[in-house]
């Protein structure tokens, strides 16, 4: 008797797969996905933090966070700017009320906005349908109403999503998810609403399993950013590949993760042939026109 399965795609490896390239002939995409999010303060669980396990109010953690949207954005911004990289902006929606500022910063950068749902306390898994089907819309209408454009894809707090997530985000029009770290390439998935596509996002190459769950040192972000790369342009000559690198305004928009991380930036930039920098969205579109999904 088979496993248990998700029935959103069928196993295929990468090895067997039509010729896949990207604009101009690259053969290795890169974006980088800036995290955003907001947290409510004496509500809820603690949740995770250099000192889990405190008691509600718990402003030590909380402030972790918040330096986050109050300094370290914005220098992972300027960092992200003088290298010349457009990001992909993962942001709770309540970020548009809770600091403004930080979102303009980003915008001026020409960042492409993915939902992150409303605010990281809140995961898809701890929701009903009803509940997260409202939630999803919610998140859609905040930010084309302070973007002008709805957002093409969609990230669920936690990397959580639940059971039906993915025919919500297909009944409300997302083209992809970055939920599923499954692969080097995108994904075609099946949902009651239509096909949605999972783009390449990492679990691994992420300063929050790094830095929190691993305790790894900026040093060793560093290497990890610039090994993948290595790594990843040599197999992407034997087909395209993704490499999606992970941050967090908290984490990585730490002064001493900063510095490492603008190294990392340099390595990619100066040993760009054969290489696309790019956004989450601009890989779907790509994607989506050269290897539309089947009927």
């Amino acid at each position: 008797m088979a496993l248990p399965s998700h029935g959103r795609f069928p196993y295929s490896p990468i090895t067997d797969r039509p010729h896949l390239e990207w604009p101009d002939g690259a053969s290795l995409a890169v974006y980088v996905a800036v995290n955003c999010e907001h947290f409510p303060y004496d509500d809820g669980s603690p949740g995770i933090g250099y000192t889990p396990a405190m008691d509600q109010p718990n402003s030590y953690n909380w402030g972790w966070r918040e330096y986050g949207n109050r300094v370290g954005g914005f220098a992972l911004a300027d960092t992200l700017r003088d290298n010349g990289i457009r990001p992909t902006l993962l942001v709770n929606s309540e970020i548009y009320d809770h600091a403004p500022d930080l979102v303009a910063a980003y915008r001026a950068l020409g960042a492409d906005v993915v939902a992150h749902g409303r605010t990281n306390a809140e995961q898809p898994n701890q929701q009903d349908p009803d509940a997260e089907r409202r939630s999803i819309a919610h998140v859609r209408r905040t930010i084309e109403m302070n973007e002008g454009t709805p957002p093409r894809g969609w990230m669920s707090p936690g990397a959580n999503p639940s059971r039906v997530t993915e025919d919500l985000l297909a009944e409300h029009g997302f083209e992809y998810t970055l939920d599923w770290p499954i692969d080097d390439q995108p994904v075609w998935m099946t949902t009651t609403s239509g096909p949605l596509l999972a783009v390449p996002y990492p679990h691994e190459v992420n300063d929050l399993p790094v830095f929190v769950h691993h305790h790894a040192s900026a040093a060793d972000f560093e290497s990890i950013i610039v090994d993948s790369f290595d790594e990843l342009k040599e197999q992407s000559r034997r087909g395209a590949r993704v490499l999606a690198i992970s941050t967090h305004t908290f984490l990585t928009g730490q002064p001493h993760r900063l510095r490492r991380f603008r190294r990392a930036l340099e390595h990619m930039t100066a040993n760009a042939d054969g290489v696309w920098f790019t956004t989450a969205g601009d890989i779907a579109e790509h994607y989506r026109r050269v290897t539309p999904p089947s009927e």
